[in-house]
Protein backbone atom coordinates (compact mmCIF):
# COMPACT_ATOMS: atom_id res chain seq x y z
CA UNK A 1 0.00 0.00 0.00
CA UNK A 2 1.50 3.33 -1.06
CA UNK A 3 1.48 6.60 0.88
CA UNK A 4 -1.62 7.92 -0.89
CA UNK A 5 -3.60 4.79 -0.13
CA UNK A 6 -2.44 4.90 3.49
CA UNK A 7 -3.76 8.47 3.70
CA UNK A 8 -7.12 7.24 2.40
CA UNK A 9 -7.27 4.50 5.02
CA UNK A 10 -6.58 7.00 7.78
CA UNK A 11 -9.23 9.35 6.42
CA UNK A 12 -11.81 6.56 6.41
CA UNK A 13 -11.02 5.52 9.97
CA UNK A 14 -12.32 8.85 11.23
CA UNK A 15 -14.84 9.89 8.58
CA UNK A 16 -16.51 6.60 7.57
CA UNK A 17 -15.91 3.84 10.15
CA UNK A 18 -18.41 1.48 8.52
CA UNK A 19 -16.61 1.38 5.19
CA UNK A 20 -13.22 1.53 6.91
CA UNK A 21 -14.03 -1.69 8.72
CA UNK A 22 -15.20 -3.35 5.51
CA UNK A 23 -11.87 -2.53 3.83
CA UNK A 24 -10.05 -4.53 6.51
CA UNK A 25 -11.99 -7.64 5.46
CA UNK A 26 -10.91 -7.30 1.83
CA UNK A 27 -7.84 -9.06 0.41
CA UNK A 28 -4.76 -7.06 1.33
CA UNK A 29 -3.92 -6.32 -2.31
CA UNK A 30 -7.33 -4.67 -2.83
CA UNK A 31 -7.52 -2.57 0.34
CA UNK A 32 -5.74 0.48 -0.99
CA UNK A 33 -7.99 0.70 -4.04
CA UNK A 34 -11.15 0.31 -1.97
CA UNK A 35 -9.91 2.96 0.47
CA UNK A 36 -9.28 5.35 -2.44
CA UNK A 37 -12.82 4.84 -3.76
CA UNK A 38 -14.42 5.35 -0.36
CA UNK A 39 -12.19 8.33 0.47
CA UNK A 40 -13.41 9.96 -2.73
CA UNK A 41 -16.96 9.49 -1.46
CA UNK A 42 -15.96 11.16 1.82
CA UNK A 43 -14.42 14.12 0.00
CA UNK A 44 -17.56 14.70 -2.08
CA UNK A 45 -19.84 14.34 0.95
CA UNK A 46 -17.80 16.99 2.77
CA UNK A 47 -18.21 19.67 0.13
CA UNK A 48 -21.53 20.95 1.49
CA UNK A 49 -19.85 21.72 4.82
CA UNK A 50 -17.12 23.73 3.10
CA UNK A 51 -19.30 26.09 1.06
CA UNK A 52 -21.82 28.84 1.69
CA UNK A 53 -23.32 28.90 -1.80
CA UNK A 54 -24.02 26.15 -4.33
CA UNK A 55 -21.79 27.49 -7.11
CA UNK A 56 -18.46 26.89 -5.31
CA UNK A 57 -19.69 23.39 -4.56
CA UNK A 58 -20.37 22.73 -8.22
CA UNK A 59 -16.91 24.09 -9.07
CA UNK A 60 -15.28 21.68 -6.59
CA UNK A 61 -17.35 18.83 -7.96
CA UNK A 62 -16.39 19.71 -11.53
CA UNK A 63 -12.72 19.54 -10.55
CA UNK A 64 -13.23 15.92 -9.53
CA UNK A 65 -15.14 15.17 -12.72
CA UNK A 66 -12.37 16.67 -14.82
CA UNK A 67 -9.79 14.73 -12.84
CA UNK A 68 -11.56 11.43 -13.44
CA UNK A 69 -11.97 12.18 -17.14
CA UNK A 70 -8.31 13.14 -17.51
CA UNK A 71 -8.70 16.91 -17.93
CA UNK A 72 -8.06 18.10 -14.38
CA UNK A 73 -7.14 21.71 -13.70
CA UNK A 74 -4.05 21.38 -11.52
CA UNK A 75 -2.05 18.30 -10.71
CA UNK A 76 -3.57 15.51 -8.66
CA UNK A 77 -0.20 14.81 -7.06
CA UNK A 78 -0.84 17.37 -4.34
CA UNK A 79 -4.07 15.65 -3.31
CA UNK A 80 -3.45 12.11 -2.01
CA UNK A 81 -7.10 11.06 -2.39
CA UNK A 82 -7.20 12.30 -5.97
CA UNK A 83 -3.91 10.60 -6.81
CA UNK A 84 -5.02 7.31 -5.27
CA UNK A 85 -8.38 7.47 -7.04
CA UNK A 86 -6.80 8.06 -10.46
CA UNK A 87 -4.50 5.07 -9.92
CA UNK A 88 -7.44 2.92 -8.85
CA UNK A 89 -9.57 3.86 -11.85
CA UNK A 90 -6.71 3.08 -14.21
CA UNK A 91 -5.67 -0.16 -12.52
CA UNK A 92 -9.18 -1.63 -12.41
CA UNK A 93 -10.54 0.07 -15.52
CA UNK A 94 -13.47 1.52 -13.58
CA UNK A 95 -16.18 3.10 -15.76
CA UNK A 96 -16.01 6.88 -15.95
CA UNK A 97 -19.74 7.04 -16.57
CA UNK A 98 -20.46 5.72 -13.08
CA UNK A 99 -18.42 8.56 -11.57
CA UNK A 100 -20.10 11.12 -13.84
CA UNK A 101 -23.54 9.92 -12.76
CA UNK A 102 -22.43 9.91 -9.14
CA UNK A 103 -21.24 13.51 -9.35
CA UNK A 104 -24.37 14.60 -11.20
CA UNK A 105 -26.55 13.16 -8.43
CA UNK A 106 -24.44 14.84 -5.76
CA UNK A 107 -25.25 18.31 -7.13
CA UNK A 108 -28.54 17.94 -5.25
CA UNK A 109 -26.60 18.15 -1.98
CA UNK A 110 -25.58 21.76 -2.60
CA UNK A 111 -29.13 23.09 -2.80
CA UNK A 112 -32.06 23.18 -0.40
CA UNK A 113 -34.64 22.01 -2.91
CA UNK A 114 -36.93 19.31 -1.49
CA UNK A 115 -36.60 15.76 -2.82
CA UNK A 116 -39.58 15.57 -5.24
CA UNK A 117 -40.58 11.91 -5.07
CA UNK A 118 -39.72 8.42 -3.91
CA UNK A 119 -38.52 7.59 -7.43
CA UNK A 120 -36.17 10.58 -7.32
CA UNK A 121 -34.83 9.49 -3.94
CA UNK A 122 -34.25 5.92 -5.10
CA UNK A 123 -32.50 7.27 -8.20
CA UNK A 124 -30.27 9.48 -6.05
CA UNK A 125 -29.40 6.55 -3.78
CA UNK A 126 -28.77 4.33 -6.77
CA UNK A 127 -26.33 6.72 -8.40
CA UNK A 128 -24.45 7.27 -5.14
CA UNK A 129 -24.46 4.43 -2.58
CA UNK A 130 -25.37 1.66 -5.02
CA UNK A 131 -22.70 2.90 -7.41
CA UNK A 132 -20.11 2.75 -4.63
CA UNK A 133 -21.01 -0.90 -3.98
CA UNK A 134 -20.85 -1.77 -7.66
CA UNK A 135 -17.52 0.00 -8.16
CA UNK A 136 -16.11 -1.74 -5.08
CA UNK A 137 -17.35 -5.02 -6.52
CA UNK A 138 -15.49 -4.34 -9.76
CA UNK A 139 -12.31 -3.88 -7.74
CA UNK A 140 -12.87 -7.10 -5.81
CA UNK A 141 -14.05 -9.39 -8.61
CA UNK A 142 -14.81 -7.95 -12.03
CA UNK A 143 -16.44 -11.08 -13.40
CA UNK A 144 -18.82 -11.57 -10.47
CA UNK A 145 -19.65 -7.87 -10.09
CA UNK A 146 -21.71 -7.71 -13.27
CA UNK A 147 -23.86 -10.65 -12.13
CA UNK A 148 -25.00 -8.85 -8.97
CA UNK A 149 -25.84 -5.34 -10.20
CA UNK A 150 -29.48 -5.62 -9.11
CA UNK A 151 -28.41 -6.69 -5.65
CA UNK A 152 -26.12 -3.67 -5.43
CA UNK A 153 -29.11 -1.53 -6.33
CA UNK A 154 -31.30 -2.64 -3.42
CA UNK A 155 -28.34 -2.74 -1.03
CA UNK A 156 -27.28 0.81 -1.84
CA UNK A 157 -30.77 2.25 -1.57
CA UNK A 158 -31.28 0.62 1.83
CA UNK A 159 -27.90 1.83 3.03
CA UNK A 160 -28.32 5.37 1.69
CA UNK A 161 -31.83 5.92 3.04
CA UNK A 162 -30.64 4.76 6.44
CA UNK A 163 -27.69 7.13 6.22
CA UNK A 164 -29.95 10.02 5.25
CA UNK A 165 -32.21 9.27 8.21
CA UNK A 166 -29.23 9.21 10.55
CA UNK A 167 -28.18 12.59 9.14
CA UNK A 168 -31.65 14.08 9.53
CA UNK A 169 -30.60 16.32 12.47
CA UNK A 170 -27.77 17.75 10.37
CA UNK A 171 -30.00 18.22 7.34
CA UNK A 172 -32.62 20.03 9.42
CA UNK A 173 -30.02 22.50 10.63
CA UNK A 174 -28.99 23.14 7.03
CA UNK A 175 -32.57 23.45 5.82
CA UNK A 176 -32.30 20.36 3.64
CA UNK A 177 -35.08 17.82 3.13
CA UNK A 178 -34.28 14.41 1.66
CA UNK A 179 -37.59 12.82 2.62
CA UNK A 180 -39.57 12.91 -0.65
CA UNK A 181 -42.52 15.27 -0.99
CA UNK A 182 -44.89 12.45 -1.95
CA UNK A 183 -43.89 10.46 1.14
CA UNK A 184 -44.38 13.51 3.37
CA UNK A 185 -47.79 14.16 1.82
CA UNK A 186 -48.86 10.54 2.31
CA UNK A 187 -48.20 10.73 6.06
CA UNK A 188 -49.67 14.21 6.57
CA UNK A 189 -46.41 16.08 6.90
CA UNK A 190 -44.66 18.87 4.98
CA UNK A 191 -41.09 19.97 4.44
CA UNK A 192 -41.62 23.00 6.65
CA UNK A 193 -43.13 20.96 9.47
CA UNK A 194 -40.18 18.59 9.27
CA UNK A 195 -37.68 21.45 9.41
CA UNK A 196 -39.50 23.33 12.19
CA UNK A 197 -40.25 20.27 14.30
CA UNK A 198 -43.63 21.78 15.13
CA UNK A 199 -45.57 18.52 14.82
CA UNK A 200 -43.91 15.64 16.60
CA UNK A 201 -46.39 13.02 15.43
CA UNK A 202 -46.16 14.07 11.78
CA UNK A 203 -42.37 13.96 11.98
CA UNK A 204 -42.49 10.51 13.57
CA UNK A 205 -44.74 9.28 10.77
CA UNK A 206 -42.35 10.65 8.15
CA UNK A 207 -39.38 8.94 9.79
CA UNK A 208 -41.35 5.69 10.12
CA UNK A 209 -42.26 5.78 6.42
CA UNK A 210 -38.61 6.18 5.47
CA UNK A 211 -37.60 3.36 7.80
CA UNK A 212 -40.18 1.13 6.11
CA UNK A 213 -38.78 2.04 2.69
CA UNK A 214 -35.25 1.21 3.80
CA UNK A 215 -36.45 -2.07 5.30
CA UNK A 216 -38.19 -2.99 2.05
CA UNK A 217 -35.01 -2.57 0.04
CA UNK A 218 -32.92 -4.31 2.68
CA UNK A 219 -35.26 -7.32 2.67
CA UNK A 220 -34.85 -7.59 -1.12
CA UNK A 221 -31.08 -7.36 -0.72
CA UNK A 222 -31.13 -9.94 2.05
CA UNK A 223 -33.15 -12.38 -0.07
CA UNK A 224 -30.70 -12.06 -2.95
CA UNK A 225 -27.57 -12.10 -0.81
CA UNK A 226 -27.66 -15.87 -0.42
CA UNK A 227 -26.07 -16.16 -3.85
CA UNK A 228 -23.41 -13.54 -3.20
CA UNK A 229 -19.92 -14.96 -3.77
CA UNK A 230 -17.36 -14.66 -1.01
CA UNK A 231 -15.17 -12.47 -3.21
CA UNK A 232 -17.77 -9.68 -3.18
CA UNK A 233 -18.69 -9.78 0.51
CA UNK A 234 -16.42 -6.88 1.58
CA UNK A 235 -18.29 -4.51 -0.77
CA UNK A 236 -21.56 -5.35 0.98
CA UNK A 237 -20.43 -5.50 4.60
CA UNK A 238 -21.55 -1.93 5.46
CA UNK A 239 -25.05 -2.77 4.23
CA UNK A 240 -25.47 -5.37 6.97
CA UNK A 241 -25.33 -2.55 9.51
CA UNK A 242 -28.58 -1.17 8.07
CA UNK A 243 -31.01 -3.09 10.33
CA UNK A 244 -28.88 -2.23 13.36
CA UNK A 245 -29.15 1.48 12.60
CA UNK A 246 -32.84 1.22 11.73
CA UNK A 247 -33.54 -0.38 15.10
CA UNK A 248 -31.84 2.57 16.80
CA UNK A 249 -33.83 5.03 14.68
CA UNK A 250 -37.10 3.30 15.56
CA UNK A 251 -36.27 3.49 19.24
CA UNK A 252 -35.62 7.23 19.01
CA UNK A 253 -38.94 8.10 17.36
CA UNK A 254 -39.22 11.89 17.04
CA UNK A 255 -35.74 12.26 18.54
CA UNK A 256 -34.31 10.73 15.36
CA UNK A 257 -34.83 14.21 13.92
CA UNK A 258 -32.76 15.86 16.65
CA UNK A 259 -30.12 13.26 17.62
CA UNK A 260 -27.89 11.22 15.31
CA UNK A 261 -28.41 7.49 15.85
CA UNK A 262 -25.09 5.84 16.63
CA UNK A 263 -23.98 2.31 17.43
CA UNK A 264 -21.02 1.16 19.48
CA UNK A 265 -17.74 0.17 17.80
CA UNK A 266 -18.13 -3.30 19.30
CA UNK A 267 -21.58 -3.74 17.75
CA UNK A 268 -20.22 -2.53 14.41
CA UNK A 269 -17.33 -4.98 14.53
CA UNK A 270 -19.48 -7.92 15.61
CA UNK A 271 -22.05 -7.28 12.86
CA UNK A 272 -19.33 -7.01 10.22
CA UNK A 273 -17.66 -10.18 11.44
CA UNK A 274 -20.89 -12.19 11.31
CA UNK A 275 -21.64 -10.89 7.81
CA UNK A 276 -18.12 -11.68 6.63
CA UNK A 277 -18.46 -15.38 7.43
CA UNK A 278 -21.84 -15.68 5.73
Amino acid sequence: MNVNETHCIQLLRDADPDRYLSVLYAPEAKRGALAALYAFNVEIARIRDLIHDPLPGEVRLQWWRDLINGTEHGAAAGNPVAAALVDTIQTYNLPHAAFDNYCEARIFDFYDDPMPSRNDLEGYCGETASAMIQLASLILDTEQAAKHADLAGHAGVAQAITGLLRSLPLHRRRGQVYIPADVLSAVGCTSQVLLDGTDRQATERAVAAMIALAEDHFSKFQAGSKGLPKSLRPAYLPVWLTPVYLKRLKAKGFNASTEIAEISPLRRQWTAFRASIG
